[in-house]
């Protein structure tokens, strides 16, 4: 443990955890030393290799502390990797990072769908609903179911497919990604399976969109996405977009699915039947990330079909989609884990409020105009606009723009725990790029125009 007056150094702290010295490993560990230094717990000493840490002198209030009860001092809500949560959640996420050995073994509970009554069971209060409907929408003015997510269909299919797919471990990057889906130019050092998987997404996606106008959310249309979603990935191909006669396993949970195969589609015919009920379309989102993930009606990609699904009633709605923009994986797999093995959707409501407004953000100008600035973006604007530039100007071709992002990242002047935060920022830059506004980057349309060509 870090005590006053001692120092550390990323080295010392991969060799004392047992890590391997490797990139992903190193990364990793730098991520968290920079998030505690723009949390004021610990200070960084010196540049490059030679950065250590220390315990800031005078440390400040815990998230925990956030929302403190000021009459009892208890706390009300506590963080979770920068995202509010409640006491409830907190409890739930202490329970679920126990071992395995600490948790009791569940199976599937019925009663957890049955009683929810629509329209009068809700996951979202009153207020929450209407903190989502307001950043989610996107005019007062009524267009046809669809619209748009088909003004947007370009970056969504890049953001959703992206997310979406990291979620589940694809290593694939924003740009990589982008390539991919417009290009259809795999990565060369990524194995062909994340890039099915990522067209699967953008394939069910143009499906979503394309059926938007359908008043209902039919049992069809979900076998269909989940077909869409696991073409060319399961190891039975007739399992695409059927419900599983098989028994599955949650690996790292206690939770045991449902075995038998009538009672599956009794269950699954049970959640279409009452996701229609619902009238509010954040509670129906919400309700399929929850009741879809915990059934697990298919063989595999159960995940990936609840967070698609949970994007209808917003599209059907002209709301502004969930991306699952800045999600962690393993803060989204806990949260499913409470809802495996405690039926309580705490957590993963907390997640799921957070989460759309960081989604909200990326699909508005106007709510990118009011956010607060980020910080590291401003600080290094000047290094932003070089290698921006750069990559324009010397034409680097899209096999290796990822490479040589994080080439220039590592010759700058910029600390090394903010190496990776910095590379996301440039990625996101370079995604948005076009016609007008290149020249902020001093760069003309013409030159633009032929780095493109290259891609």
């Amino acid at each position: 443990m870090l005590q006053n007056g001692t120092t550390v150094s990323v080295p010392s702290i991969v060799a004392a955890a047992r890590l391997t010295d490797n990139p992903t490993e190193r990364r990793a560990v730098q991520r968290a030393l920079a998030l505690l230094t723009r949390q004021g717990i610990i200070v960084s000493k010196g540049a490059a290799r030679s950065r250590v840490y220390a315990l800031a002198t005078e440390q400040p209030e815990t998230q925990l502390q956030i929302g403190k009860d000021k009459s009892n001092g208890v706390p009300k809500e506590s963080d979770l990797n920068g995202i509010p949560i409640s006491t409830a959640s907190r409890t739930l996420h202490d329970y679920i990072s126990r071992p395995l050995t600490q948790r009791t073994p569940v199976g599937y509970d019925q009663e957890f769908l049955r009683s929810y009554v629509p329209n009068e069971t809700y996951y979202l209060d009153p207020e929450q609903r209407g903190k989502l409907r307001e950043v989610g929408q996107v005019e007062a003015a009524i267009r046809p179911a669809g619209t748009y997510a088909r003004n947007i269909l370009d970056r969504l299919l890049i953001d959703l497919s992206w997310n979406s797919s990291r979620l589940e471990g694809n290593t694939y990057s924003l740009l990589e990604t982008q390539r991919l889906i417009e290009l259809g130019k795999e990565a060369t050092d990524k194995n062909a399976l994340e890039a099915q998987m990522i067209l699967n997404h953008k394939a069910a996606i143009e499906y979503i969109v394309e059926s938007a106008e359908d008043e209902r959310i039919t049992s069809h249309e979900v076998c269909s996405l989940h077909a869409l979603l696991s073409e060319n990935l399961l190891e039975n191909p007739a399992a695409s977009g059927r419900l599983r006669s098989i028994i599955v396993g949650i690996g790292g949970s206690t939770y045991l699915p449902l075995e038998n195969p009538h009672l599956i589609n009794e269950m699954f015919d049970l959640f279409i039947e009452k996701i229609n009920l619902i009238e509010d379309p954040f509670e129906q989102s919400l309700f399929s990330i929850v009741h879809l993930s915990y059934l697990q009606a298919f063989e595999d990609v159960n995940k990936r079909t609840a967070r698609l699904v949970a994007n209808i009633p917003m599209i059907k709605k002209n709301l502004r989609p969930l991306s699952f923009v800045e999600v962690d994986k393993d803060d989204y797999v806990r949260a499913l884990l409470g809802v495996y093995e405690k039926n309580d959707i705490s957590l993963i409501r907390d997640l799921y409020m957070w989460a759309y407004d960081r989604s909200s953000r990326r699909y508005t100008a106007v709510q990118r105009a009011i956010a607060e600035p980020n910080l590291l973006k401003l600080r290094y604007r000047l290094q932003i606009q070089e290698i921006v530039r750069s990559l324009i100007l010397e034409k680097t071709k899209g096999d290796v723009v990822v490479a040589k992002i994080r080439e220039l990242i590592g010759a700058s002047d910029v600390p090394e725990a903010e190496h990776d935060e910095l590379f996301n920022i440039i990625e996101n830059e370079i995604v948005s790029l076009h016609d007008g506004n290149v020249a902020r980057y001093k760069v003309r349309p013409s030159e633009f125009q032929a780095w493109k060509e290259m891609q």
